[in-house]
């Protein structure tokens, strides 16, 4: 039926409520870059960098060279001095923000069946570097698995929900999009693949549709029913 499954992680394989974890996310960055920056002054500079990356189409740009274009540019900061502080920060206190997803069981056995048949991709919007989306999978329990693909923001010149992100993720693995299923829960970022000729699947226990509008998917329910797709 398919040669490639596509997998959202924030709210799909890693449930979670988006805007806490955005909150505390902000908070505990802030916390780790204070003795550089004012919180009040790094967080607008953060997000605005990481807007103007997902905004960006350029292809001769990865969108870690963006947000480092956009973010050192608006601040004083240096990125041989902020960069490692970053890093730092993954290693060391990303991880704490694991009490505020909710891991359910079903996804270990999800992506093992996926893997198992399909060509398989964590398909995350890639705003964040690969170390802190490592991190996420680590929470589910899937961190270590032989996936064909992981987008980050090091790797992919694009974000969701541009469809050129989709396009970009089919040239690296050599698949048509009527081949591909997309999987997951926010309508405006995840079912625009259908744009271009995938298959989508919406896992609606933790939908986001922030404009509230009309939608069409060709699969939809729990990752009970995703399971069973993809197994049938």
């Amino acid at each position: 039926m398919f040669k490639a499954v596509l997998f959202d992680l924030d709210g799909t394989l890693l449930p979670m409520d988006t805007d806490l974890f955005l909150e505390q996310y902000l908070k505990l960055l802030s916390q780790a870059t204070a003795p550089y920056i004012k919180p009040e002054l790094f967080v607008p500079k953060l997000l605005e960098a990481t807007y103007k990356m997902v905004a960006n189409k350029d292809p001769g740009k990865t969108n870690e060279q963006v947000f480092i274009e956009e973010f050192f540019a608006a601040t004083d900061l240096e990125p041989e001095i902020m960069m490692p502080v970053f890093e730092k920060f993954y290693q060391r206190d990303f991880c704490r923000l694991a009490e505020v997803c909710t891991p359910e069981p079903i996804v270990p056995l999800l992506v093992r069946e996926a893997l198992a048949k399909y060509i398989t991709v964590i398909a995350t919007n890639p705003v964040f570097p690969h170390i802190a989306i490592k991190e996420r999978l680590r929470w589910v329990g899937i961190a270590d698995l032989p996936f064909a693909l992981i987008t980050s923001y090091e790797n992919m010149h694009y974000c969701k929900p541009h469809l050129e992100y989709y396009l970009e993720i089919l040239e690296a693995i050599n698949v048509k999009p009527e081949e591909c299923l997309m999987v997951g829960n926010d309508v405006g970022e995840d079912l625009v693949a259908r744009e271009i000729g995938m298959k989508t699947f919406l896992i609606d226990s933790h939908l986001i549709n922030r404009c509230n509008r009309d939608y069409e998917t060709d699969y939809q329910g729990s990752l009970r029913d995703c399971l069973d797709l993809i197994t049938g």
